[in-house]
């Protein structure tokens, strides 16, 4: 992947009173710097569906994940669970997994004994259309 430089201002945009023009001086930014910690375990996905969109994550975002990462509660995980992919919120408790989609027109998934999960990555960046 190349690695090319794009311009960023040294101030963040103000979301409320506009700032002067000399807010907007320049340096440049790598987004593969910025947003991949371990190259050689990263991997960008669309969003497909709605089930995650409590969590910001809307159909057709594209995600960042680390496959280095380690499962934990509560992080948003790339799962495959019998032979598909989803993007659910992670519980973990003693001996049982669910997977938590984050719109409640969908059920949670227990994930039962002997199924075929593995959790494939977490979630370390969402970039967003506009």
């Amino acid at each position: 992947m190349e690695n090319i430089g794009v311009p960023i201002s040294n101030n963040p945009v103000s979301a409320g009173f506009p700032s002067s023009a000399e807010d907007f001086k320049e340096k440049r930014i790598s987004l593969d710097r910025t947003l991949i910690r371990n190259k050689e375990a990263t991997f960008y996905a669309r969003v497909s569906g709605k089930s995650m969109i409590g969590a910001g994550l809307d159909d057709g975002d594209l995600l960042v994940i680390d496959r280095n990462l380690e499962a934990e509660n509560g992080k948003i995980a790339v799962c495959f669970l019998d032979g598909e992919f989803t993007v659910k919120r992670l519980r973990i408790e003693r001996n049982k997994i669910t997977l938590i989609p984050e719109n409640e027109k969908y059920k949670p998934i227990e994930v039962p004994e002997g199924s075929n999960l593995l959790v494939w990555g977490i979630v370390t960046y969402v970039i967003k259309a506009v």
